[in-house]
């Protein structure tokens, strides 16, 4: 027989409220609508580069991430690497119903580096390392690291009216694993393949499509890509 004490210590464990985190769908498609964008100031050095994306944990509607990023740009008289100084507004949303978002600043450094193979292969590595202000954890850093490759294919170059293979690979470390709280991270934050198709309109503006595959240490997913990349 249960007593006084025993029965309220049970009844409250069976209707408190619960807060849980809804179980990502690693099956379902996800989509990222993006816009990049890059300029120069005259014949300058210096210019300006960033990205609109719209990040979905479906094709529309449940709201993975919005990112608004941002830098200035240098690249040295007569060099091909382009460094970038940058900031990024990151609002984060939960997977299903719930509307509940977080928000992160982050501040960026990266180098450019573009390699040529041949006459038809077009790479590029770039390193980013980044200062993460992320609601309700600690300040936090991050390395990554991608290898983009451009393959024209009914044209010997990325020219007008090419039709290309794009295919990229980015790797992510957590520079720290304690982001306070009592919360911690795996060394390992993610890693990103991506294969797409895309398309030169006009020698400034070309067109993607294509499939990224994201894992984490706790789910892997696809997502589609469109994107638009500028140039002015």
């Amino acid at each position: 027989m249960l007593r006084w004490p025993t029965l309220l210590v049970f009844c409250f464990i069976m209707f408190r409220p619960q807060h849980t985190t809804a179980q990502i769908n690693e099956a379902q498609l996800g989509a990222w609508y993006m816009y990049l964008f890059k300029g120069t100031f005259g014949e300058g050095p210096w210019g300006i580069q960033g990205d609109i994306q719209h990040r979905n944990w479906n094709l529309a509607g449940d709201l993975e991430q919005l990112m608004l990023r941002g830098g200035i740009i240098y690249q040295p008289q007569g060099e091909r690497v382009l460094f970038t100084l940058g900031y990024a507004n990151i609002t984060t949303g939960t997977f299903g119903p719930s509307k509940e978002t977080f928000s992160e600043s982050r501040i960026y450094q990266e180098v450019l580096y573009p390699v040529q193979f041949g006459t038809r292969i077009y790479t590029m590595h770039r390193f980013r390392y980044e200062q993460r202000f992320v609601e309700g954890q600690s300040f936090r850093t991050r390395y990554r690291y991608n290898l983009f490759i451009n393959i024209p294919l009914n044209q010997p170059a990325l020219i007008e009216h090419t039709l290309y293979l794009s295919l990229y690979n980015e790797l992510f470390i957590n520079g720290q694993r304690d982001v306070g709280n009592g919360q911690t991270v795996e060394i390992f934050d993610r890693n990103r393949l991506y294969g797409a198709l895309g398309y030169v309109l006009k020698q400034n503006l070309r067109m993607q499509i294509g499939l990224m595959n994201q894992t984490t240490n706790n789910w892997s997913k696809n997502q589609l890509q469109f994107s638009v990349h500028h140039t002015f």
